[in-house]
């Protein structure tokens, strides 16, 4: 069993429940599990001793989309690619990410799921959640091979064809539900548990305007009796509620999914940023959970406020959804646009946030072992060099963390006692490579007349 001790000038570990920062201390690593936290240079085969090291339990992104992320990237900033629509999800997400899938081969795919697990854990994530569509199972193999602990979501749709016409109007068709809900049953019985545990399946009915009464209930049933997550995207715009008023006599979106008894403590909730406070009310009743991306909001106008959520006591985590998957610059994001919703300094301090992607996502996916820094927890860590000259001087880690660092600043991710991440460089493939081929994908999407269509909107 290997053994690995990794000095942190600061490490973040938990003290009748709460966070507690520990100063110069130890932690040591034996196989896949924490041995202990202790003061005195433990003997291990591996020895970090560096100072200026600040030592978390593994990040955990529990909303992202490596995917269609890397197919919008730097093409739907400034509002292009929105013609009349206020939103990029089906004008340019949901169209280019079918097509792509369909043109490009599984090598091809695999590329460009290679090139996000590279992005997510330099961003320091060790454990991801990722809908996509079903026809990218090569997200599982990337997520396997390149040692991440993956959630994977391969989405479920009662309609996979909605789009936006050039007035914007949503068009929704099809009918994929039954074909969907099989080819989910046949990712789970192939990947449910691989990687030595490491990949899940989270069940992921798509949006509340894509996925019909019957298949909502069904996924249902089905994630509860194998004891899954379900993840879904609610509320996102403004579009979708009308949408849900005008089909299900008025209700909300989470007025539809309480009506189903969907919402629930398994009930993940992407975004919900057009909720009313009477639906936040309602989630925090069910005990539901709301996913709060607020960077992709932020781009187009539009506020995704931690704090709201918090304030009504609804369970809240924080992702990066599709854009730039940098998970600190997200906890940044998520202070400074909560204190401005609000009007507030004091609102998503950083305790509160960094609790939301540590202690509080782990609770969300029922993992009692991940987010907590503590002996005997699962071996996943997120080590960030504070001694870079833009958090220096240094009084308080937390604060810092959530107000000055960046991607830039992790130093190492460990998942399962396996150091993935040392020195800001991924130790068990070659960058370079990974992005070249990543790129080139993707790039045959951008080369598609629907795609230059969409992106000159």
């Amino acid at each position: 069993m290997t053994t690995i001790a990794i000095f942190g000038s600061y490490v973040l570990t938990r003290k009748d429940g709460a966070q507690h920062v520990l100063r110069d201390h130890w932690v040591l690593v034996e196989g896949k599990r924490i041995a202990a936290i202790t003061p005195h240079k433990p003997s291990a085969d591996e020895v970090f001793d560096r100072p200026g090291r600040f030592i978390l339990p593994g990040l955990l992104n529990l909303h992202n989309h490596v995917f269609s992320e890397a197919i919008a990237r730097s093409l739907t900033e400034d509002g292009n690619g929105r013609r009349s629509n206020k939103s990029i999800v089906y004008t340019v997400l949901l169209p280019l990410t079918k097509r792509g899938a369909e043109i490009l081969s599984p090598a091809e795919r695999l590329a460009v799921a290679r090139m996000g697990m590279l992005q997510l854990m330099k961003g320091g994530a060790t454990t991801v959640m990722e809908p996509f569509r079903n026809t990218i199972p090569e997200m599982f193999d990337a997520a396997e091979e390149m040692g991440m602990r993956f959630y994977g979501a391969p989405y479920l749709f009662s309609t996979s064809d909605a789009r936006a016409d050039s007035h914007g109007v949503v068009h929704y068709a099809g009918d994929d539900g039954q074909s969907d809900m099989n080819t989910w049953n046949a990712l789970y019985q192939r990947w449910n548990g691989r990687g030595d545990g490491r990949i899940s399946l989270a069940m992921s009915p798509h949006a509340t305007d894509t996925c019909g009464p019957d298949l909502l209930r069904a996924a249902t049933v089905r994630a509860r009796e194998l004891g899954v997550p379900i993840t879904i995207h609610m509320a996102q715009s403004q579009g979708e509620l009308a949408t849900i008023a005008q089909r299900y006599d008025g209700r909300t979106p989470a007025e539809y999914l309480d009506w189903l008894g969907v919402l629930g403590p398994d009930l993940l909730a992407a975004h919900c940023h057009a909720s009313t406070d009477a639906d936040l009310k309602l989630m925090a009743a069910r005990r539901a959970a709301v996913l709060n991306c607020p960077r992709v909001f932020a781009r187009a106008g539009v506020t995704a406020a931690f704090g709201r959520f918090a304030s009504h006591g609804v369970r809240t985590a924080v992702g990066t959804d599709g854009y730039n998957m940098d998970l600190l610059g997200e906890l940044n994001a998520a202070s400074l646009i909560s204190k401005i919703a609000s009007g507030n300094a004091e609102v998503a301090s950083a305790p509160e946030l960094i609790e939301a992607v540590t202690a509080t996502a782990a609770e969300l996916i029922n993992r009692s072992d991940l987010g907590a820094l503590v002996p005997d927890a699962t071996a996943d860590l997120t080590v960030v060099d504070m001694t870079h000259p833009h958090l220096q001087p240094l009084f308080d880690p937390r604060r810092a963390l959530i107000a000055l660092a960046n991607r830039a600043n992790i130093d190492q991710v460990m998942v399962d006692g396996r150091l993935l991440v040392h020195g800001g460089r991924y130790l068990h493939g070659d960058e370079a490579a990974i992005m070249t081929a990543g790129t080139a994908a993707i790039e045959k999407i951008w080369a598609l007349p629907e795609a230059q269509a969409a992106f000159a909107g």
